[in-house]
């Protein structure tokens, strides 16, 4: 069976994991505007969720039609191959919205699908959910949701109405794929793990070369970055919707996390180092590398920007900086930004510096010259993931 499956990516994500999809092994892998549409089978379809790092979920198209009126889209919704992906007495969710046409109460579509959902399926029932993954919090507990626990492991289907045509598309991977499962402690302003991969990757992260974070925070760039040089598959330690699919045989799973865990370096090449000045942040960082099993490839240290010490390079320094806008005053975040710069120019000859920007002005600060590799969002918040020379 071949899907058309669609990588669903951050705004600014989508050249970055176009080109992951193709080394993944996905060759027409096409990126558009909020993600990448490409074909898989049952296998790729695992590798796709396992091994993504810059996917915030993926999702598998089960049908298109046109509708004007309600009794076309209750006909057209019993044509629905629901069974596919739901079992006898599953729950399951809905995420409804329409633009640009006829029929456009989400609500009374909503009804329609679920009728026809538990028409073909016995049993089935439906629990309410998120409305929009941007209300999903970072926490990794379904406690968190904000929903009943049922609810964060009842399938998934997204119904889109757009200019009179619907398309039902049954999402295959369960809780968003930034929740790698490791992060339970965070400090202040946390970043999901798909931006933190985001800015690795925008960076062209060599892994045979040091990496220091001094203000490493919970320790996600950190964590990332030691996956990427040990290749974990970022979905090791977690469950997937498409794992409970009638259709999708077991093996197909099985195998590629086998394939996955045979692929684990024994530990990475060259030194992953971060610092926080806050001693909440640096034991938080450590507890989440120790379940991420990248313990013994961090050195995290409990010190001031000021006291930065960049090994031997060249390297990488790489960060995500207050800015002000959620964290900490404006005031004193200048001479951050001028000590950030100095730290680079007095010891990071052959260094590349990148960081998470909000503010330029800030950026002016450091007295660096930047290139803007990346334009995204964090938190609602317009970002760019900007790079230096030391």
């Amino acid at each position: 069976m071949t899907y058309d499956a669609w990588a669903v990516a951050a705004p600014g994500l989508e050249p970055l994991l176009e080109a992951e999809l193709r080394t993944l092994g996905f060759a027409d892998a096409a990126a558009s505007t909020g993600g990448v549409r490409f074909a898989c089978d049952a296998s790729g379809l695992a590798r796709a969720n396992l091994q993504s790092r810059l996917a915030s979920r993926v999702v598998v198209r089960l049908a298109t039609f046109k509708a004007l009126a309600f009794h076309e889209l209750e006909r057209a919704a019993r044509r629905v191959e629901w069974t596919r992906m739901l079992g006898p007495n599953a729950s399951y969710r809905l995420r409804v919205t329409a633009k640009k046409s006829r029929l456009y109460h989400s609500d009374a579509i909503a009804q329609r699908v679920a009728e026809a959902i538990e028409r073909a399926v016995p049993g089935a029932r439906r629990v309410d959910g998120p409305a929009k993954d941007e209300d999903e919090p970072l926490d990794d507990t379904p406690h968190a949701l904000g929903v009943a626990a049922d609810a964060a492991s009842a399938q998934l289907f997204v119904v889109r109405f757009e200019h009179d045509r619907c398309t039902v598309s049954a999402d295959s991977s369960g809780a968003l794929l930034h929740r790698r499962g490791y992060r339970q402690a965070v400090a202040k302003a946390p970043m999901r793990e798909t931006l933190a991969a985001a800015m690795l990757s925008a960076a062209r992260y060599d892994v045979r070369q040091p990496l220091v974070d001094p203000f490493c925070g919970s320790g996600t760039l950190l964590i990332e970055a030691a996956m990427m040089a040990r290749r974990i598959a970022p979905g090791s330690w977690r469950s997937f919707a498409a794992e409970r699919w009638p259709e999708v045989p077991a093996e197909a799973w099985a195998r590629q996390r086998a394939q996955a865990a045979e692929q684990v370096l024994p530990k990475a090449p060259a030194a992953i180092i971060g610092a926080d000045r806050d001693a909440g942040a640096v034991a938080a960082a450590i507890a989440n590398a120790e379940r991420a099993g990248v313990r013994a490839d961090l050195e995290v240290l409990q010190r001031p920007l000021a006291a930065t010490q960049l090994p031997p390079g060249p390297g990488l320094l790489i960060t995500n900086p207050p800015y002000g806008v959620r964290v900490s005053e404006r005031g004193p975040l200048r001479d951050l930004y001028a000590t950030l710069g100095r730290v680079l120019r007095e010891q990071g000859r052959g260094w590349r510096f990148a960081m998470l920007s909000a503010d330029r002005a800030l950026d002016g600060h450091t007295g660096l010259r930047f290139t803007e590799r990346l334009r995204t969002s964090n938190g609602g918040i317009p970002v760019r993931v900007v790079e230096a020379q030391g």
